[in-house]
């Protein structure tokens, strides 16, 4: 009997906390891109103008976390436990993530510089990589009889052009940053919506 109660009391691995810890996060990482901004130093339309690199970096990121937690979120309702590679590969995801309001800071005070956009697009790179490994574990293993195998192709093919894409836009930065902004925008469409279907 006290046996019985033991394994009664064990803890499951839920997904709560890790769902929890990661919209913290999110809500942290927004926070500080918004203290990134700067008003300008004189009170004149012409200089509001001339910050336009700032305000096109800032929509674009903010709009960009958005996308990123709606998928995350999406994906996380295909969790059944909170598995030791799921974790890793959340804060691996989140550690991508968190580069966002530093390489938003460097375009703005540079102007849309080609070096920042090329590591601008190397982040989005990298987030998107992470997300793939976050969604190998939470669709392909833990969620796989919930998502059609058509559904999970379609996702796999978005992922790759995606992440071929933020790679171009990265090598087009060195001579064309604008080209290479609109490319990143371009993919943030794709991911507008979460799942491969209709259905998600």
């Amino acid at each position: 009997m006290a046996r019985e109660d033991r394994c009664m009391t064990v803890p499951t691995r839920g997904p709560e906390r890790l769902v929890i810890f990661s919209d913290g996060v999110f809500a942290i990482i927004i926070t500080i891109l918004v203290l990134e901004l700067r008003p300008p130093h004189e009170a004149s339309f012409a200089a509001l103008g001339k910050l336009w690199p700032a305000g096109v970096a800032y929509a674009v990121s903010y709009l960009f976390l958005a996308i990123v937690w709606v998928n995350h979120h999406h994906v996380c309702r295909y969790l059944a436990e909170a598995s030791r590679s799921l974790i890793w590969a959340n804060f691996a995801h989140l550690f991508s993530v968190s580069f966002v309001p530093f390489t938003t800071a460097w375009i703005a005070d540079t102007g849309l510089a080609p070096v920042p956009v090329l590591f601008y697009a190397v982040v989005f790179a990298l987030i998107n990589v992470t997300y793939v490994m976050l969604c190998m574990e939470a669709i392909d293993r833990q969620g796989a009889h919930k998502v059609t195998t058509a559904d999970r192709r379609v996702m796999r093919i978005r992922a790759l052009a995606t992440l071929a894409t933020f790679v171009a836009a990265a090598v087009i930065a060195l001579w064309h940053p604008i080209a290479a902004m609109v490319l990143i925008c371009l993919c943030l469409i794709v991911y507008l919506r979460p799942g491969a279907s209709s259905r998600a």
